[in-house]
């Protein structure tokens, strides 16, 4: 359904959104950060509005709480995150030069989930001053990272016209720099986990042969049992809680603009953070190069833009010339598809009972059994994996479930529009679809029944390939091979 005419009339009511400060704090080795956004209803950003901000905050929202105030015509919005004490963070070798900058960043990527509520035509950003190629690398950031909010929506829009940045500040963004650049990184990894297959086979790789410390933010079952299946103790595991603003989610009830945003980007820049506080060289990724295809229609963009090697690529380079020229954000798994990956998981069984790829059941810790995700993650594994340990590890035979049929359409390509999840290409699905097609005594009363074999690549096919397409430094290439064909 179109939200065009919502989307026109909240540019109207909303002139600007203005980035106004952030403050954060270190107590007890807790590390806490607030941000102070300002979603403006007519043209003029008023001092006494800054003042009264200010003075109405909730001190209490850094542990959870959250609040939002309305001041005059203007809306206010303060997200938050802390990071829990462990005994490997060094917050205090950080230079505070270093440490605005980080915390900034994180703001700017935090911004996005705000101003898509209204979509104004300004944001104004008033704590550094940002050069112009700088404005262009975050307008970018936000286009693509809204690119399925945008096509969900039925909004029409462009990149010149969506949005402006303004850089309202005196204070040179670059001057941090110089400091930046002397901190003494040591050559351990920091692996995000999510709970699903893919950091999983990151985590089990890289442990085995160097110091590594998974990174999880606002755990659920799946993460923290995945950790622990890994051999990590709940304090050799860096979380970071990370707190929505309560405003926000109560304006999307009320029917203001909500949708898809870039969380694997906000996943970036809370590494690059966690990186200098524990002084890990390495931030290993587990994007795969299936991640790389466009899904959005009628574009280039992937609904997870910032899983890409195009967002990889962009946000090493920002990394590079706006923080750190030592520090390495890449993704491990980049070279391989999710049939490689999907391989090399079934090799660890212990992660079978414990591991969730589900987006819809991951509150509860269950597999939905009715979703894309679901389906086909027993596609992929498929090949790997017997029949009866699909059935225990999702709790039914999903090929057994009419209702899949049109998601199956979608997965394999005979429906208009692939679904908007992480889930693997066309090519790699009907591969997985003929390998059963071709093993299976009998498909009757299946989703399979009267699907016919088409001549795809097939799975030995993917399972042979090595995408150069990647950022992994030559230590990682050898390990990631050695897992592969060691």
């Amino acid at each position: 359904m179109s939200r065009q005419d919502k989307f026109d009339e909240l540019r109207q009511k909303f002139e600007a959104f203005c980035f106004q400060d952030f403050e954060y704090s270190l107590k007890d080795d807790k590390f806490c950060a607030e941000f102070n956004f300002l979603l403006r209803q007519d043209g003029e950003f008023r001092q006494d509005e800054h003042d009264l901000h200010d003075a109405q905050r909730d001190k209490s929202r850094c542990y959870g709480y959250g609040t939002a105030n309305a001041v005059h015509s203007s809306i206010m919005f303060h997200p938050c995150f802390e990071i829990q004490a462990r005994s490997f963070y060094s917050w205090k070798s950080i230079p505070k030069e270093i440490l605005d900058i980080l915390v900034f960043n994180i703001g700017m990527i935090e911004l996005v989930s705000y101003w898509k509520i209204a979509c104004p035509k300004r944001v104004v950003v008033k704590p550094y001053n940002l050069d112009n190629e700088q404005i262009r690398w975050w307008k970018k950031l936000y286009f693509n990272g809204l690119g399925e909010f945008f096509y969900i929506n039925g909004i029409s829009t462009n990149f010149d016209d969506f949005m402006t940045i303004e850089s309202d500040s005196s204070k040179p963004f670059a001057e941090c720099l110089t400091v930046s650049q002397d901190f003494d990184f040591k050559e351990d990894a920091l692996v995000p986990v999510g709970g699903g297959k893919d950091s999983v086979v990151t985590l089990e790789a890289l442990r085995k042969k160097m110091n590594v410390i998974p990174l999880i933010i606002n755990p659920r079952v799946a993460t923290r049992e995945c950790v622990k299946a890994a051999g990590f103790s709940e304090n050799d595991v860096a979380v970071i809680k990370r707190t929505l603003d309560p405003t926000m989610l109560e304006m999307n009830k009320q029917g203001y603009l909500n949708g898809h945003t870039p969380f694997s980007a906000m996943l970036a820049f809370y590494t690059i953070l966690i990186g200098f506080a524990t002084k890990n060289k390495y931030i290993a990724l587990s994007n795969e190069s299936s991640a790389n295809e466009p899904t959005v229609p009628d574009t280039e963009i992937n609904h997870q833009y910032s899983k890409s090697v195009v967002f990889e690529n962009d946000f090493r380079n920002y990394v590079l010339k706006y923080v750190n020229s030592e520090i390495q954000y890449f993704s491990f798994l980049r070279p391989l598809n999710e049939l490689q990956i999907a391989s090399l998981f079934s090799r660890s069984k212990a992660y079978h009972k414990v591991f969730r790829s589900c987006n819809v059941g991951s509150k509860t810790d269950v597999w939905c059994g009715h979703c894309p995700k679901c389906l086909f993650t027993w596609l992929a594994l498929s090949p790997f994996i017997s029949q009866n340990e699909l059935i225990q590890i999702f709790g039914k035979n999903l090929l057994k479930d009419n209702e899949l049929k049109p998601i199956l359409e979608q997965l394999n390509g005979t429906a208009d529009v692939k679904p908007f999840e992480c889930v693997g290409t066309v090519d790699e699905v009907r591969a997985c679809v003929n390998n059963i097609i071709q093993s299976a005594d009998n498909l009757k009363d299946t989703i399979l029944e009267s699907v016919e074999k088409t001549d795809e690549k097939s799975v030995d096919w993917f399972i042979s390939q090595f995408d150069e397409r990647n950022n992994l430094p030559e230590k990682f290439v050898t390990i990631l091979k050695e897992v592969l064909y060691g």
